[in-house]
């Protein structure tokens, strides 16, 4: 059976479920957008500052999502001017900045429109704040302390793809992990945390563009990272890189990262099928349909971009052209279908009770975490948003594309 596997900044924070659990990287303490919060706000409006709680201006253009440990929130961006990648440090309950710092100086990369130069969330384990971007070939990989001291920089390995760069790190134990799938010679690649030392660099085969950050879990009593792209799907031991399984296919390309949910792996992308499959992560050696993918749907509802979440008995995407769905987990049953915006770049986060979906006008829609479609509330930020939520302490943090605003009472 199946258990959570708490990643190794999040056992950091073992506290009664009354104190608040930090959002620490992408998708939150868990990897996958979920939310132990119960008192998350359903309805906001940014004009009349209901349930507003602060907005702050961002100085510089990006896509990656917001990080928060405690009083801090870290938020990277892209001085397009004079081509610098920025480190930013906000204060929670104020929203105001503390402090910024030039991460990298370098030309700006080619990009696919949807992309942006800081499309890598980054993370924290409460001592060092990661983050990743591109210089030119190669990723940059940096740490600093919560006061913006730079504590290590190391260029772990090139990156080359069409579509620009995005790759967020995992905090595991005493390693920064990072998903190196590019049009090249493609890695997965262990960092020291305190040093940034190459703790191991485990080739990727197939050689192929992706942009999946990786999803940490114990599933009887085996340690498994699991992503997708490069044409499979596979799982691999986090402290030495070594492969557990790989399952070929069914696309090229992917970009949403996995949930685990009822015994299951659910992956959803990507180029140029879409593909939503429900695996069976207890194999070993290469794997197959047969043996392993539970279900499986095609296009109609398939996320490419946004990441999906589990909650529940259930499983919920969006499609990037707006289409939302829930399923049943163990059964693939489709529940509900129905359209909750114009496009979606945004990651699906959820409470017990609620699923919140942000689309790219800055629209979030509020449903029931449920089989029966009701939307709670649609509540509109004022201005475009293509990043993903962070909960904490019964608060949102949202980015929207000019702004930082936190959604919750002070």
């Amino acid at each position: 059976m199946i258990r959570w596997f708490i990643v190794a900044f999040f056992a950091t924070t073992c506290v009664p479920l009354a104190f608040a659990e930090n959002w620490p990287g992408w998708r939150g303490p868990r990897g996958d957008g979920s939310s132990l919060d119960t008192n998350v706000p359903t309805e906001w409006n940014v004009e009349t500052n209901q349930n507003l709680t602060w907005k702050t201006e961002i100085p510089y253009t990006g896509h990656s999502s917001p990080i928060v440990w405690d009083d801090h929130v870290f938020v990277t961006g892209a001085d397009e001017n004079q081509l610098r990648r920025m480190l930013m440090a906000f204060h929670r309950t104020t929203g105001e900045l503390l402090w910024e710092e030039v991460v990298s100086e370098s030309p700006l990369e080619h990009k696919h429109k949807l992309n942006s130069w800081a499309s890598g969330t980054p993370a924290t384990d409460g001592q060092y704040v990661y983050v990743t971007f591109l210089d030119q070939r190669e990723m940059v990989v940096a740490a600093y302390d919560f006061s913006g001291e730079r504590r290590w920089f190391v260029k772990p390995g090139v990156f080359a793809s069409v579509h620009g760069f995005c790759s967020c790190p995992v905090v595991f134990e005493g390693s920064v992990i990072l998903n190196g799938d590019h049009d090249g010679e493609a890695y997965l690649v262990s960092l020291d945390r305190a040093s940034g030392e190459t703790l191991w660099k485990t080739s990727r085969e197939n050689k192929t563009r992706s942009y999946c950050t990786p999803i940490i879990r114990e599933i009887d009593g085996r340690t498994q990272l699991i992503l997708s792209g490069s044409k499979c799907v596979a799982s691999y031991d986090p402290r030495t890189g070594q492969r557990h399984w790989i399952l070929d296919g069914p696309t090229e390309q992917f970009v949403a990262s996995p949930v685990v949910n009822q015994g299951l792996v659910f992956i959803t992308g990507g180029f140029p099928d879409k593909h939503i499959l429900a695996i069976d992560p207890r194999g070993s050696g290469k794997i197959d349909n047969a043996s392993h993918v539970k279900w499986h749907h095609l296009n109609k509802g398939v996320s490419y971009v946004p990441s999906p979440v589990a909650a529940g008995r259930y499983f919920f995407c969006i499609s990037d052209g707006g289409i939302g769905s829930c399923f049943d987990a163990k059964t693939g049953d489709i529940k509900w279908q129905e359209r909750l915006g114009r496009h979606h770049s945004s990651s699906l986060v959820a409470t017990t009770e609620h699923v919140y979906f942000l689309d790219d006008d800055g629209n979030m829609h509020v449903t029931k975490a449920s089989d029966e479609f009701e939307v709670v509330a649609k509540n509109p930020l004022g201005e475009a948003s293509y990043s993903s939520p962070a909960i904490h302490n019964g608060q949102i943090l949202i980015r929207g594309e000019k702004h930082l605003f936190c959604i919750g009472s002070p």
